[in-house]
């Protein structure tokens, strides 16, 4: 590590070795050279005066890759693309003067974009399918067990801890669906030339139209791809690289909304991301355990929201078939996306693992709204006992404003039911009263609605990436 000089904080502590490598200048530079054999192996086929010899020397050569030469080419003629062509053929004398044969610095860089988006894409895939198991086994152990509900961060009618844990499996399975459809879309840029026009291709192969898309069809499966994109300018559309980082969004989304609600429960001490036993929660209050892992999500999901504006402005902006200023961009935006989604999901994965719920604060916290919830049942015992409806609302509304004052303005426990059951007109005793207090009652269908969303969607959804799961991560800082 240096430390004389800028370093990224998303590879120094938030994203994954794994991920870091996809869009490492060894992974790029790598591609390169497959995809310069593949146009050569292709051209071959095709007709094209190139011999079994030369493209055994490109492929002796795939892996060791030669950087300071290509280093001290870049020097000398400010071109990345070229320099490496340079630098492949001080390996393959016998080939330099057929690599990168009627193509354009955009075939190497192009289609090295989309192979490595695709295959962070799956590195996330199988991420965030591991957070929805996670997610899924909270959601079932805690399915049935009662909790405040929140509106508008007012208390409001209880759900269930799994329940609520359900709101952030759809969405994060909303954002798999758009994952897998976005990914399955991806294309190959293939050999369009400088203007998609595919002129030097149709040169080279004597204005045979159908050899040139044979070309485009013979790189894509060498590369392991179905299709190549069937029109571009010199670049593919950059409204890819924007699909792409809005489904890294629509994920970042979903992690924030869910920091923000485990935020929430942990200042009520009901529910707590894990907390190490040596962690430091602050400073200087030693006592504090601070929530520092969701507010991370909170942090770089953020800068991903944010983010996917720049591929959309970026595609918004192209002049006709190619300009340059997507260049310097895309080396920052889509790497840095996928870095932080990286670590975004990472930290997902370790915080609903080791989430801890403290249900007695939990129930504690239920008992001291629940009368004022409860008031609707107790009202229609009275009803039953003979009571008239309209007077006994007027009742607990005067009854519940004094309930509420002992709270909020004398700092006492909610006595609600203790002056219902003095009050005459309901007829009801306190220990009759006591009975409606078992929250079980005002959840609803809660549980019912976990399990069938759990056994109907989500376990169902599993099971097709039971290859994928199992994963763990570990957390750096």
């Amino acid at each position: 590590m240096s430390y004389d000089r800028y370093t990224s904080p998303l590879s120094e502590r938030y994203a994954s070795k794994d991920m870091q490598y996809i869009f490492s200048q060894e992974m790029k530079f790598k591609t390169w050279r497959k995809l310069w054999i593949a146009l050569a192996e292709s051209e071959q086929e095709l007709g094209l005066d190139i011999t079994d010899e030369q493209i055994s020397e490109l492929k002796e050569h795939a892996e060791d890759i030669n950087y300071e030469v290509a280093k001290q080419r870049e020097k000398e003629v400010r071109h990345d693309v070229m320099s490496h062509v340079y630098a492949y053929g001080v390996q393959c004398p016998n080939a330099k003067g057929i690599i990168h044969l009627g193509a354009t610095s955009c075939y190497v860089g192009d289609n090295t974009d989309i192979i490595v988006m695709k295959q962070a894409l799956e590195l996330v895939r199988k991420k965030l399918v591991n957070v929805i198991a996670k997610t899924a086994d909270f959601a079932e152990k805690y399915k049935e067990l009662p909790t405040l509900g929140f509106t508008h961060f007012q208390p409001a009618q209880p759900t269930t801890v799994g329940k609520r844990a359900t709101l952030w499996l759809q969405d994060f399975c909303s954002d798999l669906d758009d994952l897998e459809y976005v990914t399955a879309s991806l294309k190959l840029l293939g050999s369009k030339g400088t203007t998609g026009t595919q002129a030097s291709f149709l040169e080279l192969f004597d204005n045979d139209y159908e050899k040139v898309k044979k070309l485009d069809e013979l790189i894509a499966k060498k590369m392991g791809y179905e299709a190549c994109y069937s029109v571009s300018g010199q670049t593919y559309s950059r409204k890819v690289d924007s699909r792409v980082v809005n489904v890294l969004s629509g994920i970042a989304q979903t992690a924030h909304k869910l920091s923000n609600d485990i935020r929430l429960l942990q200042h009520l001490k009901e529910v707590e991301e894990p907390f190490e036993k040596n962690q430091i929660g602050s400073s200087a209050m030693a006592y504090k355990r601070n929530p520092m892992r969701s507010e991370r999500i909170a942090s770089l999901s953020r800068y991903v929201m944010a983010d996917a504006l720049n591929p959309a402005i970026t595609a918004s902006t192209q002049w006709f078939e190619r300009t340059l200023d997507d260049s310097a961009n895309k080396r920052l935006s889509i790497p840095e996306a996928f870095l932080a989604i990286d670590g975004i999901l990472d930290l997902c994965l370790n915080v609903v693992d080791g989430l801890v719920v403290y249900e007695k604060v939990i129930y504690k916290h239920l008992l001291n709204e629940l009368p004022f919830m409860a008031t609707e049942n107790i009202m229609m015992d009275a009803v039953k006992n003979g009571g008239d409806r309209q007077e006994l609302h007027e009742r607990i509304r005067v009854l519940s404003m004094e309930a509420g004052k002992n709270v909020k303005v004398n700092g006492l426990d909610n006595n609600l039911l203790e002056l219902i059951s003095k009050d005459e007109s309901f007829g009801l005793s306190l220990e009759e009263l006591e009975q409606c207090m078992d929250p079980v009652k005002y959840i609803g269908c809660a549980a019912l609605q976990t399990t069938d969303y759990l056994n109907n969607v989500v376990y169902p959804l599993l099971d097709s990436y039971k290859d994928e799961l199992g994963l763990t991560v570990t957390i750096s800082v």
